[in-house]
């Protein structure tokens, strides 16, 4: 496994550009399927020692869905540093503040909790509209657009 690792080093990785539509679509369901993408799972040559990944780019992250009561029970919580610096937001207070930060929090929850996690995560390009400045990179290579059939 460790010459594989090296090899895939040595030979430098050229992520493949993956766009989807986040409209209409259940945050679990969907960070579920970008996890694997951002971590290389999906490959041949991957090597849980090194990002091997494909880039994510999402858009309309501002129209995706929770299932249940999720949209008034589930807490976003940080800690400012202060005593008594505990803070926190329901999914709602989040979409109206910053919407593209409630998938990427998802995603990132479905990482692997160690050093290459920020690596990852910046792989993941998560946009409120349609509107992204990677259309050039996007042209010639694969794009993917996930649509779950419910």
């Amino acid at each position: 496994m460790s010459s594989l690792a090296i090899k895939t080093l040595k030979q430098g990785h050229r992520p493949i550009w993956h766009l989807i539509d986040a409209k209409y679509q259940i945050v679990g369901k969907l960070a579920s399927q970008i996890a694997p993408i951002l971590t290389g799972k999906h490959k041949p040559t991957y090597a849980p020692n090194v990002v091997c990944g494909d880039v994510v780019v999402v858009i309309n992250a501002s129209e995706v869905h929770f299932t249940g009561r999720k949209w008034t029970q589930k807490k976003y919580q940080w800690h400012t540093g202060y005593p008594g610096g505990l803070k926190q937001r329901t999914p709602r207070e989040q979409m109206a503040r910053r919407p593209e930060e409630v998938l990427r929090r998802a995603v990132m929850g479905m990482l692997p909790k160690n050093s290459l996690r920020r690596k990852m995560i910046g792989l993941l390009k998560v946009y409120e509209g349609e509107a992204h400045p990677h259309e050039s990179d996007l042209k010639g290579k694969s794009s993917l657009l996930v649509d779950f059939e419910e």
